[in-house]
């Protein structure tokens, strides 16, 4: 067996020095067998100052601090040369002349022919003492420590684990040591994590939070998810040796924040549908809406339907029973998915199924759930209808439906279907649903009863003007009313002809100031008060003052705009009085058409103000437009500009009075009216053949 040199035993010994090799210099000497050096290492004349020729052939003793008693060295030495290793701590004198505390650990070294060689290391006492303090920190932490740390080498094979990472992968140590991640934990990312580790040992850059997600032998059932952050270890010379991680289970923080990320959709899609849903009071629109909100937020397709009854314009009555009629309102997407092809389309006639699953939940107002869309969950239904198990087969997977509940009447059903990509419906998913439905009902019983006020307005408007006008001779007459779009917006306008004593016609049209069905009923007491003082032929100032006081007998103040002309049309004479009313239009037979410039009086209902009667000669065949702002009156354009365009339209009075008036309306009034609009055209004297 060859002789072992010093270079031979130098790894070893070092690690059996408790691993000062890579943490500090470490100094090596040889001696022979009689003490001298024989070896001198660049580390040693690093540490001491000495060159190897000023040393060499010394006696190793001679190294030591004068102060230091010299035949402690000689011990240690003397005890190393016959065969056992020794440790302690002596002072050397330094080249410079300083001295120098060290630790020295001392071995032998078995020679063939010259007995017992000694190699001794030697290291700074100060700065070993610091390392062996942080290395007892660092074991500390390590043991320690509830954040899982592991040590892999530079194959990314595992080295060291501690207690914690056992306890979190549920795998003993024995087991870590010496495998790969994906020996150890399959099911997890191993892949994804190996790459990371392999760049850090390469750049040398740490990687902060990356996830780890998978199963654990310690939770073999559940998806966990874990922070990983990995630091290269280097030696000495900055070479990767080795990678260290350290993991932390953030499980509960992911769910806090799933949940918190899933309060917040809820809250962005109900803010949303704040906004979104019951725009209009239109019903097919706030169907639509529904199901336009809901996708992608919520579902991957939605159904809206709402009672045929309801959407015929009739009352609910009891609302939703088994049997009845539901029109289908709203669908979405329209495009771009393989659900809505299998569902009845927009404007189909639906019958609600008297023994359906999901019947008696909808009737009794609850979200009727089918979290889990396969064959034991859709067999129910399979005596009603295929569309379940159709859409089964192209993905679906959960399926939900909300009533529509105002005023606890069920006004109709929201359907939601869910993709399996996107997870089953859970609680969280029909305490929204749910909301959505409740705000899309309201709006809908919104429009039923904006309809049903609307129609109810326009029938007492219509009720209480004049059915039949009849013109006294030498009058021609013709008329129009248009009710406003907006039920809240339908007001007092009226207009009517009397014949009065001597062949003369009274002409009003008048403007309760105020809308819906108050304004109209207003109307209808004044439009019957005129009549009656109308053929007690009062001048108009006088009638107009009667009016006043019928206003002032009311329980709530109402205003009201009015026109009364009293014209003759055998002379052409007219006695026209204005309460604040637009001024009329008087347009001669050549077509000249001007607004009449008469003291525009105060309305009717503020009290105290005398009104002013203006007599003015009409030519023969004149016109007289009477008409009330709606007519005239636009948003963002100048009200003057509007009765320009007004006589501009009169200028061609020969046409028929009828056509004058449709020709007025459709040139002045958009598609929908803002307001309610009453127009009255008489052509006073001769008639124009």
């Amino acid at each position: 067996m060859n002789e072992p040199t010093p270079d031979d035993v130098t790894s070893g010994a070092a690690r059996d020095a408790g691993g000062w090799l890579g943490a500090l210099p470490v100094a090596l000497v040889a001696t022979g067998a009689d003490g001298h050096i024989v070896r001198w290492n660049p580390a040693a004349q690093e540490l001491l100052g000495y060159a190897p020729p000023q040393v060499l052939g010394r006696h190793i003793a001679d190294l030591l601090h004068p102060g230091t008693d010299r035949s402690l060295g000689r011990s240690l030495w003397e005890t190393a040369a016959t065969g056992r290793g020794v440790m302690g701590t002596v002072t050397a004198w330094h080249r410079d002349g300083h001295p120098m505390e060290l630790e020295i650990w001392a071995c032998p070294v078995p020679g063939r022919h010259s007995g017992t060689s000694v190699l001794i290391f030697a290291a700074d006492a100060h700065r070993a003492r610091r390392i062996r303090g942080s290395s007892a920190v660092w074991d500390g932490l390590f043991s320690r420590s509830p954040v899982g740390i592991a040590v892999f080498d530079t194959q990314l094979r595992f080295l060291r684990v501690n207690p914690a990472l056992v306890t979190m992968n549920g795998v003993p140590e024995s087991a870590h040591v010496g495998r790969r991640l994906a020996q150890v934990l399959p099911q997890t990312n191993t892949d994804e994590m190996e790459d990371a580790m392999r760049r850090v040992l390469t750049t040398g850059e740490p990687l902060l939070d990356f996830r780890r997600t998978g199963r654990t032998p310690a939770d073999p059932l559940h998806d966990r998810a874990w922070s990983c952050s990995y630091v290269r270890l280097e030696d000495a010379a900055g070479r990767g040796i080795g990678v260290t991680a350290t993991i932390a289970d953030i499980t509960e923080q992911q769910r806090v924040h799933a949940e918190m990320e899933e309060s917040r959709r809820r809250l962005a899609l109900l803010n949303e549908a704040s906004i979104r849903i019951g725009t209009t009071l239109d019903l097919e629109r706030t169907a639509q809406e529904l199901a336009d909100v809901a996708v992608p937020g919520l579902a991957d397709a939605v159904t809206v339907d709402v009672l045929e009854a309801l959407a015929s314009g009739a009352d609910p009555g009891a609302g939703l029973v088994g049997g009845s009629a539901l029109r289908r309102l709203g669908k979405a997407p329209l495009v771009g998915s393989r659900i809505p092809d299998l569902l009845a389309p927009l404007g189909r006639t639906l019958v609600f199924p008297v023994t359906a699953p999901y019947t008696q939940a909808l009737v009794d107002r609850q979200t009727f759930l089918i979290p889990h869309l396969d064959e034991r969950a859709i067999a129910p239904a399979a005596g009603h209808t295929t569309t379940p198990e159709k859409l089964r087969r192209i993905g679906v997977r959960s399926f939900m439906m909300a009533p529509l509940v105002a005023r606890d009447v069920v006004l109709g059903v929201a359907t939601f279907y869910r993709l399996a990509s996107a997870g089953p419906f859970g609680t969280n998913d029909v305490g929204l649903a749910g909301e959505l439905a409740a705000r899309a009902a309201v709006s809908v019983d919104n429009a039923r009863l904006y309809h049903r006020e609307h129609d109810t307005a326009v029938i007492l408007q219509r009720s209480m003007l004049p059915q039949y006008i009849t013109a006294p001779p030498g009058v021609e007459v013709a008329h129009r009313y248009l009710p406003a779009s907006d039920a809240n917006e339908i007001g007092g306008d009226w207009y009517d002809v009397i014949r009065l004593p001597q062949g003369k016609a009274a002409l009003l049209i008048g403007d309760v100031m105020g809308h819906g069905i108050d304004a109209a009923a207003v109307m209808g007491r004044l439009s019957a008060t005129v009549r009656a003082l109308a053929r007690l032929d009062l001048s108009p100032g006088e009638l107009l003052g009667h009016l006043e006081a019928t206003l002032a007998d009311l329980a709530e103040p109402m205003l009201a705009t009015f026109i009364y002309a009293v014209c003759d049309p055998a002379t052409g004479h007219c006695r026209i009085t204005r309460a604040g009313h637009p001024p009329p239009v008087v347009v001669t037979p050549d077509g000249t058409a001007r607004l009449l410039d008469l003291p525009p009086g105060a309305p009717l209902g503020i009290g105290g103000v005398a009104f002013t009667t203006t007599d003015l000669d009409l030519e023969p065949g004149s016109l007289l437009v009477l008409y009330t702002d709606g007519l005239v009156e636009s948003r963002g354009t100048d009200i003057d500009e509007r009765l320009t365009d007004l006589t501009h339209l009169l200028a061609e009075p020969q046409q028929p009075l009828s056509h004058l008036c449709d020709s007025l309306i459709s040139h002045l009034v958009p598609a929908s009216a803002d307001d309610d609009i009453a127009l009255l055209i008489a052509r006073i004297g001769s008639r124009i053949p």
